[in-house]
């Protein structure tokens, strides 16, 4: 699939939460091994919606970039901005792509649905990407608006954190004709970040963009140091060449607080998770710690957008839900063993509280809410699995980032080693 150009995803078939297959059905739980002659096969009914798409090359990060087409969006078919960062063996051969996902229709229709009686061609999901030439894979990549502008920060196995600007690509997969001169022109080697920093004494996966004061960046790197960026008016930034005095071993995730400008979290493999304050200086920012959050190393954090909780996952399997005015107890409000291997990522619900998933190596995404109450008696008790357990979801292999869609109630979006899946369950 080439994705220069504006072509058609995947709806997807096959994979996800199943069940196992002979003369009757029954429900699939992860971990289960498959007779001979089983199979698992997708559960359409569970989904509102399903698709899947790929890139080529395995992007292991994603963002979803923010739109102008509305928030609380449920009308079918569906539109969505994404960019990605790939990483592939060749550190040469490595692109940012910025997409627009088009034609997202319902996979599981209803009667009355409107476009029950279209024609089946015209069901599929439309990809149109644009590409830029980056050096060195991808570790981790995310967006943000400044002055109405989408930029992108993107953290290069080499050592090395790039700020670009998406206008142009963003115009491109909206205007078949520029996509096209695009691609003629091979505009892709030719963009050059805004801003290169290159102090991080080795390469990192850390980062995220202050969603309160814009422009403003953490970036954490495998030696240990966070800096701290901040926007001049000239365009470019200041990185304070003083490192964030604190962790031990690499910095895993990086979390602005959603309410409070100067505040962010951060987790590492020294198996702590911090709480920063960058009015003061970088060897007294750190205001509250929790030094063994986990019995391992704590790979990643999520912020809830509503209340002050932090929700982390360990190597172990093992989810953690912090409340911040609780933090100096140095224990966990909830914790969650179901993921069989490392926890690669979380997301809170961007309006829910109570909702967030998880995703990991073991192949899993898991949605939970936090709202249900343990009943002895229920199904999920009786199966072992954990009552605030919603809908487990598979099909990918080796999942990497999911995110919720900031505009559309419900939908996710996941990345893994395998492809993106982009699907809303019936569950929330």
């Amino acid at each position: 699939m080439d994705s220069e150009s504006s072509t058609q995803a995947e709806s997807m078939d096959e994979s996800s939460i199943g069940t196992n297959v002979q003369s009757d059905t029954s429900v699939y739980l992860p971990g289960q091994p498959l007779k001979e002659g089983e199979e698992l096969i997708c559960d359409p009914t569970a989904y509102v919606m399903l698709h899947q798409l790929q890139t080529g090359s395995p992007c292991l990060s994603f963002d979803v970039i923010r739109d102008d087409l509305g928030d609380d969006r449920d009308s079918y078919p569906l539109t969505s901005y994404l960019v990605a960062g790939t990483q592939t063996t060749h550190s040469h051969a490595n692109n940012v792509i910025v997409m627009k996902l088009s034609n997202l229709h319902r996979t599981n229709k209803e009667e009355d649905d409107d476009d029950s009686d279209e024609d089946e061609d015209a069901q599929y999901p439309i990809m149109a990407a644009a590409l830029i030439k980056h050096q060195g894979g991808i570790n981790r990549i995310r967006s943000t608006s400044v002055n109405n502008t989408t930029l992108a920060a993107s953290w290069s196995e080499l050592g090395r954190v790039n700020i670009w600007d998406l206008s142009l690509q963003l115009q491109a997969v909206n205007e078949a004709g520029v996509l096209q001169k695009y691609i003629k022109d091979d505009l892709s080697s030719a963009v050059k970040p805004l801003f290169t920093f290159s102090g991080h004494q080795q390469e990192g996966f850390a980062l995220d963009w202050n969603s309160i004061d814009p422009g403003v960046l953490a970036t954490g790197d495998c030696k240990m140091d966070i800096h701290i960026w901040k926007p001049k008016e000239d365009g470019s930034w200041f990185v304070d060449q003083r490192p964030l005095i604190g962790h031990k071993a690499s910095v895993e995730d990086i979390q602005w607080s959603p309410n409070e400008t100067t505040v962010f979290a951060s987790c590492s493999v020294d198996r702590s998770i911090r709480v920063w304050d960058i009015r003061a200086p970088p060897s007294k920012a750190c205001m509250l710690t929790t030094e063994n959050a986990h019995d391992n190393d704590v790979n990643v954090i999520s912020w809830n957008r509503n209340e002050p909780f932090i929700v982390s996952g360990g190597d172990y399997g093992v989810l953690h839900i912090w409340d911040l005015r609780q933090f100096h107890h140095k224990t966990p409000v909830a914790s969650f063993k179901h993921h069989t291997g490392p926890v690669t990522t979380v997301d809170w619900h961007p309006t829910d509280s109570a909702v967030f998933a998880s995703g990991g190596n073991d192949d899993q995404i898991a949605i939970w809410d936090l709202s249900v109450e343990k009943d002895n008696e229920s199904e999920e008790e009786i199966l072992g699995l954990p009552p605030q357990l919603l809908f487990i979801h598979q099909g990918q292999k080796e999942v990497k980032e999911i995110r919720w869609h900031p505009q559309i109630p419900g939908v996710l979006i996941s990345t893994a080693l395998s492809d993106f899946n982009i699907f809303r369950t019936i569950s929330i």
